[in-house]
């Protein structure tokens, strides 16, 4: 946290403002899941975490001050073909060199968490530890995979139960800490991928989210993941701002206006090639709105962002980086309709749409970036394969999901993939035409999933997942990979254990 310190939006007038309004102190809990695909956030703590007390040890009922969280994961991969672009460890280049043979990767994660609350209030704490680590892959082993004995959370935080009104906090929360927002799309911790997003900062809540108003804000540096040795903040790049969460308009919707902020002081010519980066300085407010239409059995969750501000860029033999105007849109639509059936069944539809860049060459200073920033998105809501992010895409998609059995769900799914600017990368790919001739169907890709829930200590998952290339893709076929004239396969089977089981002791 050495250099720029970015200046938070004040909240003091906001918080003065909220505090106005009639009918914002009731103590009624407001908070209602969105029913969107894989956008719910991660619940704080962990989902795996339990308060001590309700664990299956009878001996620690009167515990409540204590939330512990052990748990086990282990994901066997299965690859044929794999499209996504990989870079050397060292040197941060991307490689060319793809293999033939199926990839057949084995991922191992453990965490545990201990969290003090009440006790001591208002100082509160937590830490949490992860080692992740793969074999049998064939391709270099990256950060994605591989994060061995790391301290993925480590904060303490002053909490002030009612201190804004009867059951609404005010908490300040310093140090190593997660963070997910909105519908995952733009922060979250990945959690599917074998090692965690997390920051290390500030972050200030006025309330929390079962109140009918929660204002959630931040100023973080993102931690930069080492395989083998202790991460490290990246002291270049911030990430701040806020989230107005409003649940008290309608009993079925929420409304949810955010502005995220990204500042990077970069050092494009530095000698060492992994540490190079390009300054940046983006804005992206944003609104979401989520809830139901009802009690009609139909469900909505939508989310717009539009970002502006400056995106430093460096051309090969140029030696002076290009300060451009950095100009994007993202939305992202969903629809669902729940049956009254058993088996709970619902369908939905769902587009997302992001920018890509207009100009393959930028010759001039006075150019513009129109790739939209995911930031630090997860990806799986898009594509079971990780292929594509919220940048330069058209993307609909078809849903169905249910449960046929008490603890058993299945979903499948069918979507298509389109990019947005025809001269712009498919950046999960590296793929990229700049003359524009070679179209801008992707492909479209199949999955389907299966999870079960064996008993409060265990549940296992499997899924397979097809992506057929489309015209663009098959265009970009070389000889030494990816290979995309052809499609590609995806299956994985995972099983999770929880030491202290879910916490509903019989």
């Amino acid at each position: 946290m050495k250099r720029n310190f970015v200046n938070t939006v004040s909240a003091t007038g906001a918080l003065g403002l909220l505090l106005a309004l009639p009918g914002l102190a009731s103590a009624e809990d407001y908070y209602r899941k969105t029913k969107g695909y894989r956008v719910e956030p991660d619940t704080d703590p962990p989902a795996y975490v339990r308060n001590l007390s309700k664990t299956q040890f009878e001996q620690f009922r009167d515990v409540e001050w204590l939330d512990v969280g052990l748990d086990f994961r282990t994901r066997y991969e299965y690859r044929e073909n794999d499209y996504r672009r990989r870079t050397d460890p060292t040197t941060g280049a991307t490689l060319t060199t793809f293999r033939n043979d199926p990839d057949n990767l084995w991922l191992l994660r453990t965490r545990g968490y201990i969290g003090v609350k009440d006790i001591l209030d208002p100082l509160r704490f937590a830490v949490e530890f992860e080692d992740a680590r793969s074999y049998n892959g064939l391709y270099e082993r990256t950060d994605a995979d591989i994060n061995e004995f790391e301290l993925i959370q480590g904060y303490a935080e002053l909490y002030f139960d009612n201190v804004l009104g009867h059951n609404r906090p005010l908490s300040i929360r310093a140090g190593r800490q997660a963070l997910e927002l909105l519908d995952r799309r733009l922060v979250g911790n990945n959690q599917f991928r074998n090692t965690t997003n997390n920051f290390e900062g500030f972050r200030v809540q006025f309330g929390k989210k079962q109140n009918n108003w929660h204002l959630d804000t931040f100023a973080l540096q993102p931690v930069e993941r080492r395989k083998y040795d202790f991460d490290r903040p990246d002291e270049d790049t911030w990430i701040y701002g806020g989230v107005l969460n409003l649940r008290q308009w309608s009993d079925f919707i929420t409304i949810q206006p955010y502005f995220i902020g990204r500042k990077t002081n970069g050092d494009p010519y530095n000698s060492v090639a992994a540490n190079r980066k390009n300054d940046m300085d983006i804005y992206a407010p944003g609104l979401r709105v989520y809830g139901l239409f009802g009690d009609s059995g139909f469900d909505f969750d939508a989310d717009i962002n539009k970002q502006f501000g400056r995106f430093g860029y460096t051309r090969a033999g140029v030696p002076t980086q290009l300060n451009l105007q950095h100009d994007a849109l993202a939305y992202s639509l969903e629809s669902g309709y729940t049956f009254d059936h058993d088996w709970k069944p619902r369908a939905s539809l769902y587009y997302g749409f992001g920018t890509g860049d207009k100009d393959p060459n930028r010759n001039a200073s006075s150019g513009s970036n129109e790739r939209f920033d995911a930031f630090y998105g997860f990806n799986q809501p898009w594509s079971r394969n990780d292929y594509f992010s919220w940048d330069n895409v058209h993307a609909p998609k078809a849903r169905l999901e249910f449960t046929p059995y008490n603890e058993v769900r299945l979903d499948v799914g069918y979507g298509a993939f389109w990019l947005e600017s025809e001269t712009e990368a498919w950046n999960r790919a590296n793929l990229r035409d700049t003359t524009g001739r070679s179209g801008s169907f992707l492909g479209h890709e199949l999955d389907i999933r299966m999870r079960h829930k064996i008993n409060p200590y265990v549940d296992w998952s499997l899924s397979y997942a097809r992506f057929e290339p489309g015209d663009f893709t098959k265009s970009q076929a070389r000889a030494s990979g990816p290979f995309t004239s052809e499609a590609s396969n995806f299956f994985y089977f995972e099983v999770n254990l929880n030491a202290f089981g879910d916490g509903k002791p019989k």
